[in-house]
């Protein structure tokens, strides 16, 4: 069962922040990196974990960074197929993630799409909200995983973002 969602917490911006500045003051600073995820949605419920979308050339540049960050306590890990991602845990439990997008891709990523729609539009991100909550009943009844139960719903609001932005449909999920 996914953890818990908690209600939001204005201090997320600031974690982020933080993390994104250890980020690049490991890695020699010339990334970017945007917060992500339930976290950056002010007023969402969500999962105490703060995501980040960082920029990379390609996946040679991964490979180098990833280094630097291993050497910090990062670990590479994630179901997610489609980018690379390195989890940052205390005491056992994930506090961060930071999902990898090479630059050609930067502007059609799904995450940061979702996350500029969700942040102009209060009635999809009330609607994601709820979503959320459905999907944790649904995986503590065994019915479905976290993932997968609220997926209907991002792909149907991506689906929208996307052709707003004359972008096409592609699946939102990658585990």
């Amino acid at each position: 069962m996914p953890r818990m969602l908690v209600t939001y917490d204005p201090d997320w911006a600031d974690q982020f922040a933080s993390i994104a500045s250890e980020i690049h003051r490991l890695t020699d600073g010339d990334l970017l990196i945007e917060h992500i995820g339930s976290t950056a949605i002010p007023g969402m419920r969500a999962k105490p974990v703060i995501d980040l979308a960082i920029r990379i050339r390609d996946l040679d540049d991964f490979e180098a960074r990833c280094r630097l960050l291993e050497a910090a306590g990062w670990r590479r890990g994630s179901a997610v197929r489609t980018h690379p991602v390195m989890i940052r845990e205390s005491g056992g439990i994930r506090t961060a993630i930071a999902h990898f997008f090479v630059a050609e891709d930067w502007d059609a990523v799904n995450q940061r799409i979702l996350r500029d729609w969700l942040l102009t539009h209060p009635d999809d991100a009330d609607r994601y909200s709820h979503a959320k909550c459905d999907a944790v009943a649904a995986a503590a009844r065994g019915r479905s995983s976290y993932n997968a139960a609220k997926t209907p719903v991002i792909q149907e609001i991506v689906d929208r973002a996307r052709a707003a932005r004359g972008l096409p449909s592609v699946p939102v999920y990658d585990k």
